[in-house]
This record gives C-alpha cells, structure tokens and sequence, in this order.
C-alpha cells in the first residue's frame, strides 16, 4: 500500500444516492404503506431486494459492532458474489456505509462513503464492495439478513491506496 491517503467525503445516506448498491432500508423509502392488524399498524412494504441467489437460503443474524474511532483509515473492502447482505440497526446509534459497485476490485477512487442514521438500514446487492461494518456511537447491534449456501461468499481486497474518512 502506498503512503498516500485519499480523505473520503462522506454524504448523507438516501435511497436516490444508495441505489447504484441495493436498498436503504427505512419507513422513509417505502414504495408502498398500508394498514394491518385491525387499523393498529402501518406496514411499510418490501424494503429490500433480499435475495439468497441460487441454491442459497435467506438467514437472520445479529451482529455486535465495536464503534470504530474516527478519524478512519479504510485499507480494505469485500463483497458478496452470491447474494445480498442487509442490516438493519437494533440500537438506534449512527453508523459508516463504505461501498463501490460490483465488479473488478475497487480503487480508493471508486469509493462512495454514506452517513446512515440509526433509523436507516442498508441491504447490499450481490457482488456490491462494501466495507465491514462501521459502526460510531458506541457498540451496536444490527440485525443482519444474508445467505447461507454452497460456495464461498465473501471476496476481501486490499486498496492499493486507503482513504480516510473524517466527519
């Protein structure tokens, strides 16, 4: 890696700029609402394009996120080539979207860094770069719906040159 650092601009997470990389996950996003259970809840309806790919099962998981410090140095990113990742925040706090589209092995200059609030979850398309989770404002759970299958799903790649993200 070399001694250069690219400083990544970070921008508000929304469903327009995120679309290149799959689905926020939000109330906010919702193509279609509806009222269930005897007039009691609103239904904010198929969020995300969860897909399992071939031959692949959708999971739930829980994952717990140690808040990273900032500023943060981002020198690696992976993707998942045979389906799609999603989390969605169990505790409310802030947190880092690190993500380049699908494709060759990205280059800091690809990158795209979102700020996602605690109410905003993100579900990555297949093949989608992203970096692990970055979570900020204290240890954080994510409720994290991804595939369980055959075949290896998760490609890790060094940057040959890291960013630096600073809010």
């Amino acid at each position: 890696m070399s001694e250069t650092m690219t400083r990544l601009t970070v921008e508000p997470l929304t469903a327009e700029a995120f679309a290149p990389f799959g689905d926020v996950i939000a109330a906010a996003s919702a193509q279609r609402q509806f009222t269930i259970n005897g007039g009691n809840t609103e239904r904010y309806h198929d969020l995300a394009n969860i897909d399992p790919g071939p031959d692949g099962r959708a999971i739930v998981s829980i994952f717990r996120g140690q808040p990273r410090p900032l500023p943060f140095t981002v020198e690696m990113m992976e993707c998942h080539p045979l389906g799609s990742q999603a989390f969605v925040p169990l505790s409310g706090g802030n947190y880092l979207v690190v993500v380049a589209e699908a494709g060759d092995s990205p280059g800091v200059e690809d990158l795209r860094v979102f700020l996602a609030r605690g109410d905003q979850g993100v579900n990555y398309a297949r093949g989608v770069w992203h970096h692990p989770l970055l979570a900020l404002d204290g240890v954080s759970d994510f409720l994290v719906i991804d595939r369980a299958g055959e075949g290896p799903n998760c490609d890790e790649v060094r940057l040959e040159e890291a960013g630096m993200i600073e809010l």
